[in-house]
């Protein structure tokens, strides 16, 4: 008899051809630019994408000098990398053409009362806000993601990446979802998925093609995405493809875009709760970024260690405080050796976690082509992607002596 029993949980990706992702990776293509000049930079630039303008707002101090026509040209640079370099598949009214756009540069300096605090006369750093931050690990995957977000993520990729390569057939505004089905709230407790019960795929497309051949493209695409044979069964999957139909019109000329609105979708889709800023925009000192990437490293271990099957990490800061104000571990009951207090207390006694230590633990005023870049993060998501560095088990003999 077939099995009745549905518990369903979904997560949504979009590509870095979003509008709000375009901001995001524009955003943090000035972070990268001004801190491989500057390593001190403090960056807090907010971008605004809408029709064919491109605002760009906020506090920067650096010794990197950057004029109009050098945002600019990054802009342009940005966008060109993203899809939208003038594709003549789409006319100027489907889709933002690069020559159209108008860039307005309204940034100041940083307040010298934040940065009194974050730049210490004794060399340490304080935080440079105030904040919660937290990062979040299941084994559902082999890079201890949730299972939703992770096959999202697989066939955006997918899907983006063929509108890349063949721009007289897709645009690169493209979202994709993923419900998971675990069968019985307790499986998904334990973070055991037991299928994909629906996926949902849109994606732009040229005038001239019909909503049948594009739905037979993107199927054909989704079943060449390498999903999990044991979860991906296309005749026992509800499939949405451009549900409304015919989906031509496209990218900031149809849809505002703005840094830090898609913050579920750049971290655990949902399966766990988030922090109040986004990391987009911000250089390392903000803890809204680098407060993430050290709670991720962190429940990552502990899942990845066997200390327990699911795990959120909480960590706060006081603006031109070092050290968090508190670190609290949340197992959701599936710790194994050690309790959810056991481990807080030993994550407290063993990692600093003040924004010196995770920026060197990182090398985060250190990016570059050979290591990462922050507008390459922005594009992919801010965790799980296995070549980060704060997706690194180098401590996991650490924490696998707990288990003794």
């Amino acid at each position: 008899m077939e099995n009745k029993k549905h518990y369903l949980f979904t997560s949504e990706v979009v590509s870095p051809g979003h509008p709000d992702k375009c901001a995001d990776i524009i955003a943090d293509s000035i972070v990268d630019k001004l801190i491989i000049g500057d390593s001190k930079s403090r960056v807090a630039s907010e971008v605004f994408v809408a029709g064919r303008h491109v605002v760009i707002g906020g506090e920067v101090t650096s010794h990197t000098n950057m004029t109009t026509e050098d945002y600019t040209k990054l802009v342009h640079d940005a966008l060109a990398k993203i899809g939208y370099n003038g594709n003549p598949y789409f006319s100027k009214q489907e889709c933002l053409h690069p020559e159209d756009l108008e860039v307005q540069v309204l940034l100041n300096r940083q307040s010298p009362d934040i940065n009194q605090g974050v730049d210490q006369e004794d060399g340490e750093t304080g935080a440079g806000d105030q904040g919660i931050m937290f990062g979040y690990a299941d084994c559902e995957t082999k890079n201890f993601m949730p299972s939703a977000i992770t096959y999202a993520r697989i066939l955006m990729e997918k899907v983006y990446k063929y509108a890349l390569e063949n721009p007289d057939k897709l645009g690169v505004d493209i979202k994709t979802q993923v419900t998971m089905d675990y069968f019985t709230k307790e499986n998904f407790e334990n973070s055991k998925p037991q299928k994909i019960d629906t996926i949902v795929v849109s994606a732009p497309c040229v005038a001239s093609m019909n909503i049948d051949e594009v739905r037979k493209l993107i199927q054909t695409l989704i079943d060449d995405a390498d999903l999990p044979k044991d979860m991906y069964n296309k005749n026992n999957c509800t499939i949405h493809i451009n549900p409304t139909g015919k989906y031509v019109s496209h990218s900031s000329l149809h849809d505002s875009g703005l840094t830090g609105r898609k913050l579920i979708v750049d971290s655990f889709g949902g399966y766990s709760p988030i922090g109040g800023g986004a990391q987009s925009s911000k250089d390392y000192t903000k803890v809204d970024r680098s407060g993430l990437y050290a709670a991720r490293y962190i429940a990552k271990h502990i899942v990845a260690a066997k200390l327990a099957t699911k795990c959120v990490v909480q960590i706060s800061y006081a603006i031109g405080v070092a050290k968090p104000t508190s670190i609290a571990v949340d197992t959701y009951g599936t710790h194994t050796s050690l309790d959810d207090d056991q481990l807080s207390t030993f994550i407290e006694d063993n990692f600093a976690l003040t924004p010196n230590w995770i920026t060197k633990k990182f090398n985060l005023d250190k990016p570059s082509n050979d290591t990462f870049l922050y507008a390459d993060v922005a594009a992919r998501g801010q965790v799980g992607q296995e070549d980060y560095p704060w997706e690194q088990l180098d401590n996991l003999p650490l924490f696998e002596k707990l288990k003794a």
